[in-house]
């Protein structure tokens, strides 16, 4: 162990090297299960993040096509806004 190392170990806090102590005796098993939870975690939060952009999507597509339908004048004949121009 270098000087650097040595120092650094004096000079971490208990809970630190507790930390430190326990990732070092976890069984091969736990850090597996570890993993596979992060990787579920990761994979739900990237469902969830997709399905908001998705919507966020749909939702402009509404808003471009109400502008469209507004724009060229279908909407003010239906619902009759615009009866006194011609």
């Amino acid at each position: 162990m270098d000087t650097k190392e040595r120092h650094v170990r004096e000079n971490e806090s208990n809970e630190a090297r507790e930390a430190r102590e326990l990732r070092n005796t976890e069984s091969p098993l736990e850090a597996d299960r570890l993993r596979a939870d992060g990787r579920n975690r990761k994979r739900e939060s990237t469902k969830r993040i997709n399905r908001l952009w998705l919507w966020l999507g749909v939702l402009i597509l509404v808003a471009i096509l109400l502008y469209w339908i507004f724009g060229i004048g279908l909407a003010e004949d239906l619902t009759g806004a615009a009866n006194g121009l011609n």
